[in-house]
Order: C-alpha cells, then structure tokens, then sequence
C-alpha cells in the first residue's frame, strides 16, 4: 500500500515531507555533484573514506551549504533555531513533525535519518535510509536499513536500463534498485520482509517526485511470497547473501538460512517468476568446499532446462577476511572479546561445514521461450578491473549466445564475423634468458579495451585467421580456408581446431557475427 498520495496518514505525511525536502535540498545544491564541488576533491576523498573532523574543517563556514553537510551528512546537533533559519520555518516544523529531525527537549535539533544525495542512471537522488557508521559511531542495530552500499552500487552498474515493461525489486530496502529502474521499467514492483524497509523506500521513492513514485507498488513478505504466480520482465535483487551461521542478527544482510542458502533460493526460484524472454539480475554469494567446484555449486541451483545464465565471480574471500570484513561491517571490533567471541563461533561453523573461501558475484538469468530447451549455463571468474557499466554488457551476452544456439553443425564456417571495435592485439615479448640477448615472445593475446575487458591467449595462427574476417568480405570457413592453403595445413584440421576458439572469442564479445551489427555499421 502506497501512501505518498496523501497526509492523513503519519506515513503519508513523512512521504510529502520527504518529497518537499528534496525539493528544497535541490535548490540549495545538495546534491552529489554540488557537495563534492564544495568540499573540493582531497576532502571528498576523505568523506568517502568516513573522516568526519575533515568534512567539518570543510565545511566550518556558515554557508546554506555549510551547514546542510553537517546536519545531513554529519548529523550535527544544532539549535533548533539555525535549522529554521537554513531551511525555513515551516519545512523545519514539519521535519520535526514527520520525525526526520528530532529535538532533545533542550531546543538542539538534528537529522536522525540518512537523507544521501547520488547520481543513479544519470539522475539525481536522495536516498533515505537509516544512519550507518560511515560517518557517525553509531552501530546499526538488527533493524537497521541501509541505504547505498558496495552492494548495491556494484549491482546498479550491472543491471540493464534498456527500456522494460515489468519489473520486480526483490528485497527492495530503502529503494535503491528501484530508483535505478525507474528511468526505464513502465512499472516497478518493490517487495521486502521488513516493513520499516518499504516505509524508507516508500519515502525515497516519494523524493523522487510522484509520477515516478506513482509506477511503483510496495508489497511486504518474505522472498517470492508477495507476487506468487506472478511473472516480470526484468528482476533485480540484492538479497541478504551473507554467508554464515542460520540466524537473522541483521535483517539487511542475514537471511537466516545457512550458509549460502539466500542465494541458492533467489537464484533456483528466479525463473518460475520470469515471463519468457525477461532477465533476472542478481548479487549473490557461495561457499567454495569440498571437491565440488564453485561453478558446479552454483549451476546447479539452476534449471536443468528453459534459461541462459551467466554466472561471474568477482570476487573470493578465504574465511578469516570474510568473517572480520563483515563483523567490521557492524562495527564490531575483532580484537574485542565479543568480537573474538563471534568470529570463533562463525569461523568453527565454516570449519564444520568445509569451507575453504566464499565468493561473490553476480547471477544473470535469462528465461528462454522454449521451457524444454536445454539450459546454456556459463560460470566464470571476472577478476580484471574495469570502469564500464556491466548492464550493457550483460544484455548482449545474451544475445550472442543466443545467436550461437541458433546454429546447426557446420553453419558457423559460413558466417561472416568482425573484430569488435576497439580491440587490441598484445604480443608481450620478454628478454631471452637463453641467447643473453633480445627478446622472445611471452604471449599474444586479444584483448577488449572496453566493457569488462576480456582477454584472451591465441597463437600466430588464430591471430591471423581473426585478422582476415571482414563482415562484408569472406566467410570464417572461406578464411580458414584461406590461411590453410597460404601455409599449407590440413584445411579440416585447422577448421576443427579454430571454430572452439572462434566460439570463445564469440561469448566474450571479441569477435562479433555480422548477423549481430547493425546494418548501418556494415
């Protein structure tokens, strides 16, 4: 149930608040881009790494922007008095009124929820969460709900923004993936189990103006619960994936089942709420043990058939860091005996249940037309940096291996393919230890200078097959042919070894089918 339509209500009224206040807050530059042009670089930095003394030295002047930093981000206590003089008198009573800013009955006033500005899709946002350590000793407590995260900032860059028409934002909390769909989904529906949750996103969403607010339905339950038998185009979910003991200390991270079994459950169940061509988008976390791969853990939470999936790891923590990053995360200190205490217990349980390292990443789930086509599954490790949104990347993943499906045996040596843009031939030599003198090649390789910059080692010769391919000129048979008759190898022999490989620099975006640019491009 949405309330932002109307005051009656106490929800309501915090809502117009909150939607009135981002107004104001706009107009005064509180932004990301206005603070961060305020405080000026080195001391941007230094409130992104949680030093409040040099954010107050910043802002120490008397400045509307001045003293909106303190209040709002350092959650300065003020006389009540210098709140109505920065925001008016009336927005100040109704801060106080609706219990964004409290009074201790002494006239000091301060902000006692996080209002934080970011850019998400290109826009910008407030986003209204409880007040975290970043940069305040307060300690979240088990209701604590966050606002935007690593997580949740590393699964925005993720997640498509090509238009959509329904969408579903499992474990919503304050509204941080839904704001990141609103520029693109027709509808957007926001579930979570915890109702102080969708009260923050309700206000978030409220701040984002009511025509966007307007699209979204809020709907309070546990994982799929709420849209059983309900199916969307597009889901997206950062879930409570913390990988522990079976127990909620936190509801924004702690599933309270054990180990990895969040996320087994949000990706197994996925697809049945999938209508056919739609995509779900997924943070996640698994346990490595035992002789069972991580790939093998992770596909087999899937379907045996009826989706595509790309499974990327990008990150492995061995168990002690796993354990103290995220008892650091709740400010709990591990050199203290209740820190030592909780890190026994969580370190003994990864012990009894063999688990060498936990990794991290993403699930992207695509739901095939055909329920009785068997399921094309990829795992992999995706450790290289890189700047550029994954979204964009994601959708046309799916795309050439769709494309690649498609085909029958023999078909691909008659298409004609491209290099993609943009890629780079590496050929690394390095000082001949054996002669005392000049250099011997190391490696070749071809590697994509943008996107998630896959890199692939080849030989002389696929390089120089891949080299030949034009999208207007002759097929990839025709080229192998080519290349086979100028050296003399066994054309059939050299076709069967080139096409896996071609296949490879396919999936990862190197080599792209003519059949898949545009026309205007050829």
């Amino acid at each position: 149930m949405n309330s932002w339509e109307s005051e009656d209500s106490p929800q309501g009224f915090l809502a117009a608040t909150a939607a009135e206040l981002a107004q104001f807050l706009a107009g005064a530059g509180y932004s990301a881009d206005g603070i961060a042009g305020h405080l000026g670089p080195e001391y941007t930095e230094a409130m992104h790494r949680g030093e409040p003394a040099a954010v107050e030295m910043a802002t120490a002047g008397n400045t509307q922007l001045d003293v909106l930093i303190r209040l709002f981000l350092l959650h300065e206590a003020v006389p009540a008095t210098l709140l109505g003089d920065v925001v008016g008198a009336r927005l100040a009573g109704r801060l106080l009124d609706s219990g964004i800013a409290v009074g201790d009955g002494h006239g000091t006033v301060s902000i006692a929820l996080d209002i934080r500005p970011h850019v998400i899709v290109g826009r910008n946002r407030l986003v209204f969460s409880d007040i975290d350590a970043s940069l305040s000793t307060i300690v979240p407590g088990p209701d604590h709900v966050l606002g935007v995260g690593a997580a949740s900032l590393s699964l925005l860059q993720s997640t498509p923004i090509s238009p959509v028409g329904t969408v579903l934002d499992l474990g919503a909390g304050s509204g941080v993936q839904t704001l990141g769909q609103l520029t693109c989904a027709q509808t957007v529906t926001a579930t979570d189990v915890h109702p102080r949750a969708l009260e923050l996103a309700e206000v978030t969403l409220a701040a984002a103006g009511t025509e966007d607010a307007e699209r979204v339905e809020l709907l309070q339950g546990s994982w799929f619960e709420p849209v059983a038998g309900r199916t969307f185009d597009r889901i997206v979910s950062n879930p409570p994936f913390v990988v522990g003991l079976p127990e909620v200390g936190h509801v924004y991270r702690d599933s309270g089942l054990d180990l990895d079994g969040a996320s087994k459950l949000v990706v197994s169940q996925a697809a049945s709420h999938l209508s056919p061509g739609g995509t779900a988008h997924l943070l996640a976390a698994w346990v490595h043990h035992g002789e069972e791969s991580w790939q093998q853990r992770v596909a087999s939470w899937l379907p045996d058939t009826g989706v595509a999936a790309w499974i990327i790891q990008r990150d492995v923590a061995d168990p002690a860091l796993y354990v103290s990053t995220w008892l650091k995360d709740e400010s709990v200190d591990v050199r203290s005996p209740l820190g030592r205490e909780r890190s026994r217990l969580w370190l003994q349980h990864f012990s009894d249940a063999d688990v060498t390292g936990i990794g991290f990443g993403f699930v992207a789930i695509q739901k095939l037309a055909d329920e009785n086509e068997p399921s094309d599954i990829l795992a992999e490790y995706m450790p290289q940096p890189f700047e550029d949104p994954l979204g964009p990347e994601v959708e046309e993943y799916f795309a050439r291996i769709a494309w690649l499906r498609e085909l029958v045996p023999g078909e691909l040596e008659h298409k004609r393919c491209a290099l993609r843009p943009g890629l780079a031939r590496e050929d690394i030599a390095l000082a001949d230890e054996e002669t005392a003198m000049g250099f011997k090649r190391a490696v070749l390789r071809l590697t994509r200078t943008e996107g998630p910059r896959w890199s692939h080692e080849i030989d002389e010769h696929l390089a120089s097959i891949v080299a030949g391919l034009n999208p207007r000129g002759l097929s990839l048979g025709e080229t192998i042919e080519l290349y086979a008759a100028a050296h003399g190898f066994d054309e059939d022999a050299l076709t069967a070894a080139a096409l896996p490989a071609v296949v490879d620099l396919i999936r990862h975006g190197i080599v792209i089918p003519a059949d898949l640019l545009l026309e205007e491009s050829l």
